[in-house]
């Protein structure tokens, strides 16, 4: 019988995950730029010819898609692009906040290792200096924007579960939830600089108060934290420019509460 050489079997499944990444990647992009609009049915061959990937892999990306919430299976076959009323996004919001304030509490009761606070106030402080200038420019935003999820995804690993950090990212997933979803709204409105320095303070409470092991009050700060994308929903469905800001934002049915 032929030996079979794990480090080929390696390989073959190296390969077949990083395809299904790509198949995930392009299909989401696409979805979110507003190529595929809600309702558009998907096939698998669709995906294979688009974006030149083999089947498997394209098969994964749509199931890891289905379970971000981007699609929703036919009863025919294939997969339709999903839409969000805004009820929807609200507890999506909110459900990223309570997870990410039980993170924060954990972090607080059980302790952070040093070298991971370091990283985290260092984030911080690198906000400060995007802050530092009122005048925000693109670039400036496109930092914010870049640290802010640094802080999340530190923050999410500081409570010290795994089963929390995955729950954490599921919830995230769906780029409204995402603690950057509705940042770049901000870039529009008048007052973007006073919100963003609101939510750097918060940032520095609930460092604070992991520090000093107050973990209810970590959890409060953080839950806090997360409503400022409830604001910033409402200002993107109240300004059409605003929405035009919002990546994904043609998933939206403004008309539905």
């Amino acid at each position: 019988m032929e030996q079979i050489d794990p480090t080929q079997l390696d390989a073959s499944a190296s390969s077949s995950a990083s395809q299904t990444v790509k198949a995930q990647l392009g299909l989401r992009e696409l979805i979110l730029a507003g190529e595929l609009t809600p309702g558009s049915r998907i096939t698998e061959l669709w995906v294979v010819d688009r974006l030149g990937v083999s089947r498997t892999p394209v098969r994964a990306a749509l199931m890891r898609l289905q379970d971000e919430g981007l699609l929703d299976p036919l009863p025919s076959g294939g997969y339709a692009v999903r839409s969000f009323t805004a009820s929807e996004i609200y507890d999506a919001i909110e459900l990223r906040g309570t997870l990410e304030g039980l993170a924060a509490r954990l972090a607080a009761e059980r302790g952070v290792d040093a070298s991971l606070m370091a990283l985290l106030h260092d984030c911080v402080a690198r906000i400060d200096d995007v802050l530092e200038d009122a005048d925000l420019s693109e670039q400036k935003f496109s930092q914010y924007v870049e640290l802010n999820e640094r802080f999340h995804r530190l923050l999410a690993s500081a409570c010290g579960s795994s089963v929390i950090e995955k729950q954490l990212s599921r919830a995230m997933a769906l780029p409204f939830a995402s603690p950057s979803g509705f940042v770049k709204v901000q870039a529009v409105a008048p007052d973007a600089h006073n919100v963003l320095i609101v939510a750097q303070a918060q940032h520095r409470a609930v460092l604070e108060a992991i520090e000093r092991r107050e973990g209810a009050r970590a959890e409060a700060l953080m839950r806090e934290h997360a409503r400022i994308a409830h604001r910033n929903l409402q200002n993107a469905l109240k300004n059409q420019q605003a929405l035009s800001q919002l990546f994904g934002g043609n998933l939206i049915r403004q008309w539905l509460r």
